[in-house]
């Protein structure tokens, strides 16, 4: 059948013989597959990274591992993907190839605002044996800086009052293993693929507190029994960009309405912790089953979500549309290198087997693949669930040894000076994020006096803790770079802490450690 906007066959089950060689498809029975998998926040990066290591295993051993997609905000997937059979096409970009697959895993799509019900019985079903999830840092409903449920977030009180009707992710997963529990059945297995410090043990701590305003025995039972591995996942998924739909139409010939683009590159690193031992032999596709996640986490969450969100606000400051755009400007190349060899990779373990020299180099090859349009605006969202694990976590450990952390705090200013609305035209800046109303008033309330505004912004709990307000040198550092980026713009603020070397005296010396 053709789109009707095109006269191109969309995609789907009948339509996949007329697919253009070169296209990978899938050749196991699709028939066999059981709703095995239930992912919640079915976004670009799942469809491009957990799918595939789950479509792998089924195209090298078989089996009936399908997955349940679940969208908690609208039915744009569902509705992109129900027409095609929830078949998409997943397109590899290279620096100079292109290659497309068509992944069949994914059996259905559940809209959560839109059917509670529906998702919470698939949920509850015997059949469900994993629940995966990338619903974003705010998504779990949390105080960043403490790690703690935030239970006056609006969701999480919806949830307590309408269990049979959760919003929110810990209350989807914590109603659900409570029909399980009443019904005699085994939990399922809980599976955070977000980019959270430890991210299970995160998790398991917000269903449990949680459940305990719930129902203490429900609390007991869910941390007795259910396990919740924590998890590493690494694969650059730009949002979708004009031009996409077109180059999957020509790569396959077939219109496909909700395709995925995304570099060679992926990495998966997961606790080998699941109910009973239930789940697909992801081994066998690359995942890296570890007893401690940690080091890999930490390693990919300063190194590469630092940088990312470093370049993201002086980036996006200094006029860059993606993050090729801006490691092309030599300037911004020395400053995340330096930023990795300076200031994070010195007080960061390295994990097992992994040379943190040379994954700062393949980093920096990755962010040069000119294919992959990674928008700064995509990563700049969503700053005060992102800043603390990516930025403040690494100033804290330099702190604590003694050492300079100059081009951290250009980051951190940075996204101060981004979150303020303007950028340096005057033209406004389209701030996404939880906290934009609170972080917006605390900025109005202290003036136009660059230093106010940053011990303004700094007594936002929930981002710096009750720690970094109080630390001279933090706020010397971060107020020092806000008022250059003030004062002389992103481009030249960035030449300066860069050209600099460092500092003559260490934040750590100046403030007795």
């Amino acid at each position: 059948m053709a789109d009707s906007k095109t006269s191109i066959p969309r995609l789907s089950l009948a339509t996949l013989g007329l697919a253009r060689v070169g296209t990978a498809g899938f050749s196991y029975d699709r028939r066999r597959l059981r709703p095995r998998v239930v992912h919640l926040g079915l976004g670009a990066f799942f469809r491009a990274h957990g799918a595939l290591f789950t479509e792998d295993v089924l195209a090298d051993q078989g089996g009936d591992w399908g997955v349940t997609g679940a969208s908690l905000r609208r039915p744009d997937q569902r509705n992109r993907l129900t027409p095609q059979d929830c078949l998409y096409t997943t397109v590899e970009n290279g620096s100079n190839s292109q290659k497309a697959r068509i992944v069949g895993c994914l059996l259905n799509v559940l809209v959560g605002p839109e059917n509670p019900a529906a998702l919470l019985d698939r949920l509850s079903d015997g059949e469900t044996a994993i629940v995966t999830l990338t619903v974003t840092e705010k998504g779990y409903c949390h105080d960043p800086a403490s790690g703690r449920l935030n239970a006056d977030h609006p969701e999480i009180r919806h949830d307590l009052e309408h269990p049979d009707a959760p919003q929110s992710a810990v209350g989807l997963v914590t109603s659900a293993l409570a029909r399980r529990n009443a019904a005699g059945l085994p939990p399922f297995t809980v599976a955070t693929c977000d980019n959270l410090p430890s991210n299970g043990v995160l998790l398991a701590q917000l269903v449990y507190e949680f459940a305990s305003l719930r129902d203490d025995a429900l609390a007991a039972w869910i941390e007795r029994t259910v396990p919740f591995p924590s998890s590493m996942v690494d694969r650059i998924v730009p949002a979708e960009a004009p031009g996409d739909l077109s180059a999957v139409e020509r790569l396959t010939g077939l219109h496909d309405a909700a395709p995925v683009m995304h570099e060679p590159f992926r990495q998966w690193v997961l606790e080998d912790r699941f109910v009973d031992g239930v789940r697909p032999p992801w081994e066998r596709a690359g995942v890296q089953f570890v007893s401690d996640v940690g080091p890999f986490e930490r390693a990919k969450l300063r190194m590469l979500n630092g940088s990312h969100s470093a370049l993201a606000y002086l980036g996006s400051l200094a006029g860059y549309e993606t993050i090729f755009d801006a490691v092309s400007d030599e300037l911004f190349a020395r400053f995340i290198k330096r930023f990795w060899r300076d200031e994070v990779i010195p007080i960061l373990p390295a994990p097992p087997g992994l040379d943190l020299g040379q994954y700062a180099d393949q980093l920096f090859e990755r962010y040069r693949n000119p294919a992959i349009r990674h928008r700064l605006r995509q990563i700049a969202m969503d700053g005060s669930q992102k800043v603390p694990p990516r930025l403040l976590s690494t100033v804290r450990d330099n702190l604590k040894q003694k050492r300079a952390f100059k081009l951290v705090a250009l980051a951190v200013a940075g996204w101060m000076r981004y979150i303020s609305g303007t950028d340096e035209t005057g033209a406004a800046i389209d701030v996404r994020d939880p906290l934009a109303v609170c972080l917006r008033e605390r900025i109005d309330s202290a003036g136009t006096d660059p230093a106010a505004q940053v011990r303004a912004l700094a007594t936002v709990e929930a981002v710096f803790g009750k720690d970094l307000p109080g630390n001279e040198a933090f706020m010397t550092a971060v107020t020092e770079a806000y008022e250059a980026l003030r004062r002389a713009g992103a481009r030249q603020a960035t030449a300066t802490w860069v050209e600099a070397g460092d500092p003559h005296l260490s934040p750590g010396a100046r403030n007795g450690g």
